[in-house]
């Protein structure tokens, strides 16, 4: 049920002391890792269970800035330029290629969209192209695709989640960092108020900063610590065919699925539109602050009662720092793929690609996508936590803007200057708006 991910073995010792810690071996923690090292800062990149395990391997692998948030665009931006240095800059394959991502709208609600996004993509002079019915017949010959309009970014494009964070993690190490896996972080230790070092299971490492990329377990670490961190969990589905000729050569997204190319002549398929938040014991407790959010999303987003629940009932929401924690007992997030949505995304792609008859299913799986109230990630300062740096809440967004926000986080961690204007993504919106309310 795993997709592959490329293996990245973990160092056997552990660092007495570094300068910085980064928890989460995903896209954004391994970006942060990779960055700093690449710096010349002492680092220790720590995960749980695999480098690339969790959301970071289990994504779509789309590279886009179209269709982002306002707040986030920025970030696509310098994301998308990071992305055209990696390879070179790693020494390893992430899978990145601009081959172009096109949306297509139907119905009245989607060409509302599709204007809107054109109305971003010209404020941040991102070269986003309007598609007749003719320009999408030539852009995807042999389609049945129903529709009125397109939007086209040709610079946008598409890498392997298979690769992406291990490559990230190998360059790291050869720029001096400690990959260290299947050690999980049991806490935070302070001195006069402030990060001094972690606690893992393997013993403790001094540091002078903490990035925490963990996805999304990081509202529950967090807890521990006393930090409330909005966060929900939104069960998502995804398969993948063999190589197959003749389908898209452009990653696309439509009202009943998105399609991308893979690096193998394969193709990556899901559902869009119809993500399922699970529904936990904190469905309840945060309730109030995402009612906004499913409100405005209901045609996408529904409720699904699954393991979720339980395990959420039976999980400790405390734990000493020489205790077993929820980490070490789950290593990985591996959910049972919704065969029921994926389903209805293969018939329609064979709708409208008629050549998918052909096509063999590979595999299938399931992943867990950290949500936001606002669907904009967290990347800032814990002021509670005076040196712990929060990146996550990602809201399914984090593998394209990965190696930028990874960045970012590392930056604001080491005292550089940021790379764009963090203030978008600090956690203390959150209060802010409650109080507003």
């Amino acid at each position: 049920m795993r997709p592959f991910v490329e293996t990245v073995e973990g160092d056997e010792t552990l660092p007495r002391a570094v300068d910085l810690v980064v928890i989460g071996g995903g896209i954004i923690g391994t970006a942060a890792a990779f960055w700093a090292a690449e710096q010349g800062h002492r680092v220790a990149l720590i995960e749980k269970g695999r480098i690339g395990g969790e959301q970071s391997s289990r994504n779509w692998g789309w590279v886009r800035r179209m269709g982002r948030d306002v707040a986030e665009y920025p970030l696509g931006i310098e994301s998308l330029r990071i992305w055209d240095t990696l390879a070179q800059r790693l020494g390893h394959d992430t899978g990145f290629r601009r081959t172009g991502i096109v949306y297509t709208a139907h119905t009245d609600a989607e060409m509302t969209w599709i204007e809107s996004v054109s109305r971003d993509a010209d404020r941040f002079g991102i070269g986003a192209r309007r598609l007749s019915p003719a320009d999408l017949a030539e852009r995807f010959p042999g389609a049945s695709l129903p529709a009125r309009a397109g939007l086209l970014t040709e610079d946008d494009g598409r890498a392997e989640p298979a690769l992406a964070a291990p490559a990230l993690a190998k360059g790291a190490r050869a720029k001096g960092a400690a990959i260290l896996t299947h050690c999980a972080v049991r806490g935070i230790e302070t001195a006069a108020g402030a990060v001094s070092g972690v606690i893992t299971e393997r013993g403790r490492i001094g540091c002078k900063a903490v990035v925490l990329a963990g996805g999304a377990w990081s509202r529950l670490f967090l807890g521990n610590l006393g930090v409330d961190l909005p966060q929900l969990r939104v069960r998502g589905s995804v398969l993948r065919t063999k190589p197959l000729a003749g389908g898209p050569v452009h990653a696309l997204g439509n009202g009943e699925f998105g399609i991308r190319p893979r690096l193998d002549g394969g193709y990556t398929i899901s559902r869009r539109g119809r993500a399922k938040v699970q529904i936990t014991p904190d469905s309840f407790r945060l309730l109030p602050r995402f009612a906004k959010g499913l409100r405005e999303h209901r045609g996408e987003l529904a409720l699904t009662l699954d393991q979720g629940l339980w395990d959420g009932l039976v999980t400790p929401r405390r734990w000493a720092d020489d205790a077993i924690t929820p980490f070490e007992r789950c290593r990985v997030l591996d959910p049972e793929p919704q065969e029921r949505l994926l389903a209805e995304a293969m018939r329609a792609v064979t709708r409208t690609f008629p050549v998918f008859r052909d096509a063999e299913i590979a595999q299938k799986w399931g992943g867990i996508i950290d949500v936001t109230p606002d669907a904009v990630p967290v990347i800032g300062p814990a002021d509670q936590l005076p040196g712990l740096v929060l990146a996550t809440g990602f809201s399914g967004h984090g593998f394209g803007l990965g190696p930028a926000a990874g960045q970012l986080a590392a930056e604001l961690a080491t005292g550089a200057t940021p790379l764009v204007d963090p203030a978008p993504f600090r956690m203390d919106r959150f209060s802010t708006a409650r109080a507003a309310a």
